[in-house]
């Protein structure tokens, strides 16, 4: 199937990659634009939000690209502006942003707990209440929120404040869901499981000796006996955007080779 998303204006936050490849963002941010939609690509880096609008527009795309850090109410409220001055409307908001911290329990700092949540969950609340009004009085829109799969599974990483708020983000989207079905408006969430990205192999590649073995037991971790790829979260986030979802809302979503499923 093809153009899907024909005539949506798309918003993603962290549509960049923090690394050579292809970050969930990045990835969800071009698949949109193949299909047909018109996509407002933004990143903490501007050179990697304008690197995805660069792939946009090389397949004959649409895509326009700003910045904005995701815990900034100012920020976030600029982007969107952005969005709605470029394209006069916003169709479906994705979001991308998040980060992890390993320590132990006792050597979580205050400083670490605020910064995870905030850049896991209150970046969403901040893009999603400065979205939904319009989209609320546009009459209605998709939400995406890109959570994890730690969120409802306790793994081997000990990153506390990222699993609590990815947790609460999960919370959240149902919430919207519920309260903003009368407006039109579905949220739902992806939650990706072990997935090979230039964003895990910066964070989680020190908890092991050398990549080769962080590979060689991430695939190991997946029943499937492999890593899923940035454009399975894509496809998935695709999806729940797309009118093909039109009676799907609240959901959360594991894209993980079945790990969900396993209890390891």
């Amino acid at each position: 199937m093809a153009n899907r998303l024909a005539n949506k204006v798309v918003l993603v936050f962290g549509a960049g990659s923090s690394g050579p490849g292809w970050g969930n963002g990045k990835a969800a941010a071009v698949l949109y634009a193949r299909e047909g939609a018109a996509v407002v690509a933004v990143d903490i880096a501007r050179g990697a939000a304008e690197e995805t609008v660069e792939i946009i527009r090389s397949e004959g795309g649409t895509g326009a690209a700003t910045t904005a850090d995701i815990t900034s109410e100012i920020d976030v409220e600029a982007a969107v502006a952005f969005a709605l001055e470029r394209f006069g409307r916003i169709d479906i908001l994705h979001n991308n942003v998040g980060m992890t911290e390993m320590a132990e329990l006792d050597q979580v700092s205050l400083d670490s707990w605020h910064r995870g949540i905030d850049l896991n969950l209150t970046g969403a609340f901040l893009a999603c209440r400065a979205v939904v009004p319009r989209m609320k009085a546009a009459g209605g829109g998709a939400i995406v929120n890109v959570s994890s799969l730690a969120s409802m599974q306790v793994n081997n990483y000990p990153y506390y404040p990222y699993l609590t708020a990815k947790a609460g983000l999960n919370h959240f989207t149902r919430a919207i869901a519920v309260r903003h079905a009368p407006d039109g408006i579905r949220a739902n969430a992806v939650l990706p499981g072990v997935i090979d990205t230039p964003l895990v192999r910066n964070q989680i590649a020190g908890r092991f000796k050398d990549e080769a073995e962080m590979l060689k037991a991430r695939n190991a971790a997946s029943p499937m006996g492999r890593m899923g790829t940035a454009w399975d979260v894509a496809h998935a986030a695709l999806f729940l955007a797309s009118d093909e979802a039109g009676y799907i809302t609240g959901v959360c979503l594991p894209v993980d080779g079945g790990k969900s499923c396993a209890g390891r």
